[in-house]
């Protein structure tokens, strides 16, 4: 059985038992991923890195989303 992990998602928090990547993540929550920028334990995360960056214990992810207007 695997061990429960807690991340935080924009400050609010998330427990998962299944190893789950920033990119899983992002399709769950159905983020446009053209339209974000990612911040991944204090660190703008590149979007190449996504899908292979796995989520651990307390990890702190924070998105924004871009927004346009006139």
């Amino acid at each position: 059985m695997s061990e429960v992990k807690y991340f935080f998602l924009n400050g609010q928090k998330f427990s998962v038992k299944n190893d789950l990547t920033i990119l899983d993540i992002i399709k769950y929550f159905n983020f446009n991923t053209s339209l974000l920028v990612l911040e991944y334990n204090n660190l703008i995360c590149n979007k190449k890195n996504w899908e292979n960056t796995f989520i651990q214990n307390n990890d702190k992810i924070e998105i924004v989303t871009i927004v346009g207007g006139g």
